[in-house]
């Protein structure tokens, strides 16, 4: 995805050394440089964000709680299911990560907005967004497959087997598990970016396959509050809100301790130091230049 342009400094004259101004502006660009993480290649206006997160969660729960609305009459099975919810996250990352980040979960907004990655005066208008997206998204569904009677396939559900406390945990692990990828693959400035919507897709799709007959593996509020809000049921949609965000922040804390050092406070620094130097080597470049004009003299 994107690079960080590197800066040669030498100490002749006809290389020009960065301004204090041109250091300023070109870390206020890099401000606007990456993917995923809520930062974007270039600063997209707040409109264009909104829309993005609006539209790609809406195809998002459009596609995965449509195959679980479809496997009532032609049985595509949990793999389906799953492998429905990994591509369209993974098309969708490539499709508009570059202009909002592509989260579509409120829960990653949050994690990201904890992290000190996301603005937080953006934060209400991408959750506001994503669960926009999301109602609508499944009100399309319950017009669509009004023959069925309801959508309760598409509502997140653990059966009475299956406790409070063990849902929480399923739900907190596989959101831990998708948000550790997110960090890795798409924050990381030593990672291949080019691939982290692979990656991602790939996570969702086998944490669906595993987590999907227990509790519906929901690892966003957005993907529960929409089915819920229209389908009516709201049983236990605290669970599938506190604990994705809890694994989400999570797993941000955690890779927190493998990620490396800021590369571009370390270029900032060397950049300072090499103006703070530079009239001292043209002062001694003048020295040296009159010194050699005597002495031929």
């Amino acid at each position: 995805m994107a690079t960080t342009p590197s800066t040669t400094f030498s100490l002749y004259p006809n290389h020009n050394l960065p301004a204090e101004s041109s250091i300023v502006e070109e870390t206020i660009s890099r401000h606007f440089t990456g993917e995923f993480a809520g930062d974007v290649s270039v600063p997209w206006s707040n409109l264009q964000k909104i829309v993005a997160e609006l539209i790609g969660t809406y195809i998002l729960i459009f596609a995965g709680c449509g195959a679980a609305l479809v496997d009532r009459e032609r049985t595509l099975t949990t793999v389906g299911i799953a492998m429905v919810w990994g591509l369209v996250l993974m098309a969708l990352i490539y499709a508009v990560g570059h202009v909002s980040g592509a989260h579509f979960n409120p829960a990653v907004t949050l994690a990201f907005a904890a992290s000190c990655r996301l603005p937080l005066i953006q934060v209400p208008m991408y959750v506001l967004s994503q669960l926009m997206g999301s109602t609508l998204a499944c009100l399309t569904l319950r017009i669509m497959f009004h023959k069925q009677g309801d959508i309760r396939p598409t509502v997140t559900q653990y059966s009475s087997l299956t406790t409070d406390l063990e849902a929480i945990t399923w739900e907190f692990l596989i959101t831990f598990f998708l948000m550790f990828t997110i960090c890795g693959v798409a924050t990381d400035d030593r990672s291949n970016k080019a691939l982290s919507g692979v990656a991602i897709g790939a996570t969702v799709w086998f944490n669906v396959l595993i987590a999907g007959p227990i509790t519906g593996a929901s690892m966003n509020p957005a993907r529960s509050i929409g089915p819920a809000l229209i389908s009516g049921i709201y049983k236990n949609l605290w669970v599938f809100i506190v604990a994705p965000i809890l694994g989400a922040m999570a797993a941000t804390i955690v890779y927190s301790v493998l990620r490396g050092p800021n590369p571009e406070k370390h270029e900032e620094h060397s950049k300072s130091i090499y103006n703070d130097m530079l009239p001292t080597f043209r002062g001694l470049e003048r020295s040296c230049a009159s010194f050699t004009k005597c002495w031929r003299a």
